[in-house]
C-alpha cells in the first residue's frame, strides 16, 4: 500500500474509462480530446476574432489601442495591425479557455459528461491549448517584426524624401519664386516641408552652441595645457 493519499480524480479516471465502453459517445482517447477541443480551437482558429460570448466594447479598446501605439500609414501597415490585434486577442482568450477545461472536468453536469471529459482529458486539452497558445505567440511575434521593418523602411525613406524637399524649399527661397513640391515627385505640403526645415535649423543651432558650450572650452583648456 502507498503511504501517500491517491488523488481522487485518478480513481474516478479509471471508473470513467471503465463506465465509457458503454457509451455512445467518442471513445478512444484521441477522439473524446478531439470532441472535447472542437467548441474551444474554434475561438483561436477561426476566421472572426470577436466571439459572440465576447464584449465588443473590450474589444474596440484592445484595438484601439494597437492603433494609437503604431500608427500605420498604408494599407500593409493596417493590415499587419490588424493581425496583431487578431492574433493577441486570441491569445488572451487562452486562460480563460484552460479554465472552462479544468471546470468541465471538475464540476460534469451529469455522469455522462463526466465519462466524456474527466480530468486527465483536461490536462491533455491543455497541452493542446498550450500548443495553440505558442503558434500564436510565434505569428504574433513574426507580424511584429515585419511590421516594425516597413515602418522603419517608410520613416527613413520619409525623412530623406523630406530633407530634399527643404533643401529645394530653401533654394527657391533664395531665388525668391514659389515652390511647388508635387513638381519633384514629393507628397508633402509646403507646410510640412516648412516645418521640418525649421526643425533642422533649430538642431543644426543646437549642435553649434552644444559645441562651443561643451567642446570648444576643453580644446582650449588642452590648448593651454601644451603651453
Amino acid at each position: 500500500m502507498p503511504d501517500f493519499p491517491v488523488p481522487i480524480w485518478t480513481d474516478r479516471a479509471a471508473t470513467n474509462r471503465a463506465n465509457s465502453q458503454h457509451s455512445t459517445g467518442p471513445r478512444s482517447p484521441s477522439g473524446k480530446l478531439r470532441s472535447s477541443l472542437n467548441a474551444l480551437t474554434h475561438g483561436l482558429t477561426g476566421k472572426t476574432a470577436l466571439l459572440p460570448s465576447e464584449d465588443p466594447a473590450v474589444h474596440q479598446r484592445h484595438t484601439q489601442g494597437f492603433f494609437d501605439e503604431y500608427q500605420p500609414q498604408t494599407a500593409t501597415e493596417r493590415q499587419l495591425v490588424q493581425e496583431l490585434i487578431d492574433t493577441s486577442w486570441r491569445i488572451n482568450r487562452v486562460p480563460a479557455l484552460e479554465a472552462e477545461v479544468l471546470n468541465r472536468a471538475a464540476n460534469p453536469p451529469t455522469e455522462e459528461a463526466a465519462i466524456a471529459f474527466d480530468i486527465v482529458d483536461a490536462h491533455q486539452a491543455i497541452g493542446k491549448l498550450a500548443l495553440y497558445s505558442h503558434r500564436l505567440s510565434r505569428q504574433f511575434h513574426k507580424t511584429l517584426e515585419q511590421l516594425l521593418d516597413i515602418q522603419a523602411e517608410r520613416r527613413t525613406k520619409e525623412e530623406r524624401d523630406l530633407k530634399r524637399a527643404a533643401a529645394l524649399l530653401e533654394m527657391h527661397k533664395v531665388k525668391g519664386i514659389p515652390y511647388d513640391p508635387a513638381q519633384d515627385g514629393f507628397v508633402f505640403s509646403n507646410d510640412q516641408i516648412e516645418a521640418y526645415s525649421l526643425r533642422l535649423i533649430r538642431l543644426n543651432q543646437s549642435h553649434h552652441i552644444g559645441h562651443l558650450r561643451f567642446h570648444a572650452p576643453l580644446a582650449r583648456q588642452s590648448a593651454s595645457q601644451m603651453r
